[in-house]
């Protein structure tokens, strides 16, 4: 795990411009509007320091806030399907991988669209080297899990397997 904390070395010394950023962005953050996306409350995560809340940041920390609301929002309907069929055993581990796979998807499409938006724009807050990107967007993703541990711990204790899944697979990668 030590060595995947240490994604952003590999910046080496690549410097890129902070920006603010929404700090709680997630699924339940945006809202479909006619043929747009409206972003909301932009007031990041609650339970930080107004402080932290305002400094500028590395933009993929909004980035793996999304990522990992994929992850829960493909668990959770894993989790909600299986509770409303208790006779059947087996759905979790049938469901399982078509959650993933729409997990996989998801993500993949979402980077690539962030990506065409901004890079060709020629932005300044996000590294040029996909190798590097990758890399430190890990490490964000990281930091989101471990946060979220915590909130599940207080406020959803068993919700706190999808956290623990995401620390898992990103020891893993």
């Amino acid at each position: 795990m030590r060595d995947r904390l240490s994604g952003l070395q590999a910046l080496g010394g690549q410097r890129l411009a902070k920006i603010r950023v929404h700090g709680d962005y997630h699924l339940g953050q945006v809202l479909r509007a006619s043929d747009a996306f409206v972003i909301l409350d932009f007031e990041g995560e609650p339970g930080r320091p107004l402080a932290e809340r305002r400094a500028t940041q590395c933009a993929l920390k909004d980035v793996a806030g999304m990522l990992r609301s994929f992850a829960y929002a493909a668990q959770a309907a894993v989790f909600t399907a299986t509770e409303a069929a208790p006779e059947d055993p087996d759905r979790s581990g049938h469901l399982a991988p078509w959650a993933a796979a729409w997990e996989a998807a998801i993500r993949t499409a979402f980077l690539e669209g962030y990506l065409a938006e901004t890079l060709a724009r020629g932005a300044a807050f996000l590294p040029r080297r996909r190798e590097t990107l990758d890399a430190v967007l890990r490490v964000f993703e990281l930091d989101k899990a471990i946060y979220e541990v915590g909130y599940e711990l207080n406020h959803r204790p068993a919700w706190l397997r999808i956290p623990l899944a995401g620390l898992r697979r990103g020891a893993q990668r």
